[in-house]
């Protein structure tokens, strides 16, 4: 957390997002937007600071929400994979 996030009680943006070769992952998103948050409830909180924890909360939505439908098809694509071969079998 750098000196101003620190002293304002606001997390800082997570390094490990863009041009990253290991992406966040959804846990790790949803803990940042735990954090986002949190410091968007705080009062003490200026204008500008808001809006940009705002569009990285935007953006941490945006890619969970990515990683869960890829998550989602993988799971359909293996039940339909599995269902597939118990016809052959049987």
């Amino acid at each position: 957390m750098d000196e101003r996030a620190r002293r304002s009680g606001n997390p800082a943006p997570s390094s490990r997002d863009a041009g990253d070769p290991q992406p966040l992952s959804v846990e790790e998103r949803l803990r940042r937007l735990d954090d986002i948050v949190a410091a968007l409830d705080a009062e003490d909180v200026e204008l500008e600071q808001s809006l940009a924890l705002f569009e990285e909360g935007i953006r941490h939505v945006r890619a969970a929400e990515r990683l869960l439908s890829a998550a989602e098809l993988r799971v359909e694509e293996l039940i339909e994979g599995e269902a597939r071969r118990r016809e052959d079998a049987g």
